[in-house]
């Protein structure tokens, strides 16, 4: 016979405990100075300048901007004690996930048609496996 479980009757608690901010954060938990949240607020600069170049006919330096200020927000989080709000999960978490993300659009930026600035063999037969022929 299989085993019956009865439901719990005990209710969610109003307040979560017992979790921490990721080390780091705590500028974006209320506990610094003012100007805690410059690491932020520079890489979102960064992407917004590339996104400005990105709509103003320069995709590839608009695409590299964006790709550099995510792998300049890896660099910070690694580096920096206290980074505010640029600081979500472990710093681990947080710096391989940018540099993932950084690297990836970095290098989509280098191989952009037409007239790419890089050629990597293995992901050229990819796209003529996928159709695109030269």
């Amino acid at each position: 016979m299989g085993v019956v479980r009865s439901r719990s009757r005990r209710r969610p608690p109003l307040e979560t405990t017992g979790t921490l901010p990721p080390e780091g954060a705590a500028a974006a938990a209320g506990r610094s100075r003012p100007l805690g949240q410059w690491p932020i607020s520079l890489v979102t600069l960064v992407v917004a300048a590339g996104l400005v170049l990105t709509t103003s006919d320069g995709f590839r330096v608009g695409a590299l901007a964006v790709g550099g200020a995510l792998l300049l927000g890896a660099l910070l989080r690694l580096l920096l004690r206290e980074v505010g709000m640029l600081a979500v999960r472990s710093r681990f978490t947080d710096v391989s996930v940018l540099c993932v993300l950084g690297g990836a659009i970095v290098l989509l930026a280098l191989m952009g048609q037409p007239d790419p600035w890089i050629h990597i063999p293995v992901l050229d037969r990819v796209t003529a496996l996928l159709g695109r022929h030269h």
